[in-house]
C-alpha cells in the first residue's frame, strides 16, 4: 500500500536501479519496458499449459492493447497444484523437514532476487496495471520487506507450558496445510507478498489465484521462488477467473483454508463456498470507506496534502482510501478550495511518463463505475469542484475529481467508488463526527489531523475502524497489523497477528507414571 511521505521517501531511495533486467526489456528515458518472460500455470515448480489448453488476454490499461495471453486455468488445473501442494505438506516432504532458518534462507534469497529484478518487476505491474512506474518500485521493494519482516518469524511462533495439576499441558503452534490465496488487481505483487510471508513463514504450502487483470508479477515471483530454491509444490499460480479457478480453490476439499482479498460480494461467496465444503478457516480483507477527519487547528496545507495522496494514490483505487473527508466548519470553504487546486494540479498519463501521478483506472469495467458514481454525486446535489470527466478515449483515465457539499446519505458517501474521487463534507464537533465516521457499512481505517491529542485518542478510541492514523495516512508497516471491522472483513494481515491466519494450535497433554 501507499504509505507516508517519509517512508516513501526512504523506500524510493532503497529504489534505486538494479542491474540486469535482461535482453526483454528497452529503456525509454532510463525506464525499462519489458516483455513478460512467463505466461502458463506454475504447479509443481513447472511452467505448464492449463488442461483445457485455453488462454487469455491480460491488457495494458494505458492503452487498451494487449499485452499477452496467459494459460487459463480452472478446477483441473486446481486439483493438480493443490495435489502437488499436498504432497509438499507431507510430513516427510522435503519442505517439510526443512529447519526454520533453512526456510529464513529461502525467503532471503527470494528477496535477493527480487532486488535484482525489481525494475522488471516494476515493469510488468506497471504494464498490467497501470500505476506510475516510480509507484511500481516502491511497490516491489515494500514487498521485498514484506518477505524480510515474515523470514524473521519462522522460529518465533511459540506455543505454552500450561499449569494443570497432576499432568503436564503445552500448546504447539502447526503450519495449517494447503492454502489457498486470492488477490486483488489494485496492488498485485504486494498482495502477493502480504499473503506469502506469513504462509511460507510458519511453514504452509500455497494455491495462489492472481486477479485475471493482473497475473504477470505473480508469474515471475513463482520462477523467482523455483530459482531461489523452494521445494516442488510449495508455491503454485493457477491464472483464471473467479468463477472457475476462484470457485475451485473455495471449494476445495484438501484446501485447510483460503484468504481472499477483494470486493464484499465476491467475500460472501467465498465464505459460502467454504462453509459447504470443508469448513475451511476463511479470513478476508475486503472494501472500505473510510474517513479522514480535519480540525480547524490543522495546518491547512498538511491537512490537504495527506487527504489528497489518502484518496488519489493508486488512482483511488485502494481498500482503505480516505474516501470521505470531513473538514471542520471553520476551515471547509479554505480546505475546498486548496483541494480542487491540489487535484487539478495532479498529473495523469502514461505510467512510464516523468512526473506522471496518476495513471488509468483497472479496465473498462472500473472507468464506467466511476464516471457512473461521478454522475450520481452530480445529480444529488454534490457540488463538482474539479475534474470529473474521462481524459481521451485511449486507455481508462479518470480525470482528479473533487465534490464539496456532500451529503451522508448520498451514494458517492455510503458506497465505495474505487477511483479518483474525492467527497468533501462539513462538521462541527467531535462527537458528531465520530457518529458520523461510523455510520457506514465498512470499518477498514480511519484517520485524523489535529493538534489536539486528547481529540485524537477518543477519536481514535471510538471510531470504528481497524487501523487509524493521527496526523498521516496509509502507514502501513510490515510489522503492523491491517484488516477491517464490520463488513470490511475478517482476520488480520501483516505483524505478528497474520501468522495466526496460517496456524493451528494443538494442546498436547501427558500424565507422569
Amino acid at each position: 500500500m501507499h504509505t507516508v511521505h517519509r517512508l516513501h521517501k526512504l523506500l524510493k531511495l532503497l529504489s534505486r536501479r538494479a542491474v540486469g533486467v535482461g535482453s526483454s526489456c528497452r529503456w525509454d528515458h532510463n525506464i525499462p519496458v519489458c516483455e513478460p518472460h512467463n505466461c502458463q500455470l506454475f504447479i509443481n515448480n513447472e511452467f505448464v499449459d492449463a488442461v483445457s489448453g485455453k488462454t487469455f488476454a491480460t491488457f495494458n490499461p494505458a492503452t487498451a492493447k494487449e499485452i499477452i495471453k496467459v494459460a487459463e486455468g480452472d478446477k483441473a488445473d486446481v486439483d493438480l497444484a493443490v495435489i502437488a501442494a499436498k504432497k509438499a505438506f507431507h510430513r516427510n516432504s522435503e519442505w517439510r523437514k526443512l529447519s526454520p532458518l533453512q526456510r529464513t534462507t529461502l525467503m532471503n534469497k527470494l528477496c535477493g532476487l527480487m532486488q535484482r529484478d525489481k525494475e522488471f518487476l516494476a515493469s510488468l505491474e506497471s504494464q498490467d496495471n497501470g500505476k506510475p512506474y516510480s509507484e511500481a518500485l516502491f511497490d516491489v521493494t515494500y514487498s521485498i520487506l514484506t518477505l524480510q519482516y515474515y523470514a524473521g518469524w519462522t522460529d518465533k511462533f511459540f506455543g505454552d507450558t500450561i499449569p494443570t495439576g497432576g499432568f503436564t499441558s503445552m500448546t504447539r503452534k502447526e503450519p495449517i496445510g494447503v492454502v489457498g490465496q486470492i488477490i486483488p488487481w489494485n496492488y498485485p505483487l504486494l498482495m502477493l507478498a502480504w499473503k506469502w510471508g506469513p504462509a511460507l513463514a510458519v511453514g504452509c504450502t500455497i494455491v495462489m489465484k492472481p486477479a485475471e487483470q493482473t497475473p504477470l508479477t505473480a508469474l515471475h515471483m513463482a520462477a523467482l521462488a523455483k530459482e531461489a530454491g523452494f521445494p516442488a509444490g510449495v508455491i503454485n499460480i493457477i491464472n483464471g477467473f473467479g468463477p472457475t479457478a476462484g470457485a475451485a480453490i473455495s471449494e476445495h476439499p484438501n484446501i485447510a483454508k483460503v484468504a481472499f482479498t477483494g470486493s464484499v460480494d465476491i467475500g460472501r461467496i467465498v465464505m459460502q463456498a467454504a462453509a459447504k465444503t470443508n469448513l475451511k478457516r476463511v479470513s478476508l480483507e475486503l472494501g472500505g470507506k473510510s474517513p479522514v477527519v480535519v480540525f480547524d487547528d490543522a495546518d491547512i496545507d498538511y491537512a490537504v496534502e495527506t487527504t489528497h495522496e489518502a484518496l488519489f494514490s493508486n488512482h483511488g483505487q485502494s481498500c482503505c482510501a480516505g474516501s470521505r473527508t470531513y473538514v471542520h466548519e471553520k476551515i471547509y470553504d479554505q480546505f475546498v478550495a486548496k483541494a480542487a487546486a491540489k487535484a487539478k494540479a495532479r498529473k495523469v498519463g502514461n505510467p512510464f511518463d516523468s512526473g506522471v501521478q496518476q495513471g488509468p483506472q483497472i479496465d473498462e469495467e472500473m472507468l464506467t463505475k466511476v464516471l457512473g458514481y461521478i454522475e450520481s454525486g452530480k445529480k444529488q446535489g454534490a457540488k463538482l469542484q474539479a475534474g470529473g470527466k474521462r481524459i481521451g478515449n485511449v486507455g481508462y483515465f479518470v480525470e482528479p475529481t473533487v465534490f464539496s457539499d456532500v451529503k451522508d446519505d448520498m451514494r458517492i458517501a455510503q458506497e465505495e467508488i474505487f477511483g479518483p474521487v474525492q467527497s468533501i463534507f462539513k462538521f462541527s464537533t467531535l462527537d458528531e463526527i465520530i457518529d458520523r465516521a461510523n455510520n457506514v457499512e465498512y470499518g477498514l481505517a480511519a484517520g485524523i489531523i489535529t493538534n489536539d491529542i486528547n481529540k485524537a485518542l477518543k477519536f481514535a478510541n471510538n471510531v470504528d475502524a481497524g487501523s487509524v492514523w493521527i496526523n498521516c495516512y496509509d502507514a502501513v508497516l510490515p510489522s503492523t497489523p491491517f484488516g477491517g471491522y464490520k463488513q470490511s472483513g475478517i482476520g488480520r494481515e501483516l505483524g505478528k497477528d497474520g501468522l495466526d491466519n496460517y496456524l493451528e494450535t494443538k494442546t498436547i497433554t501427558l500424565k507422569l507414571l
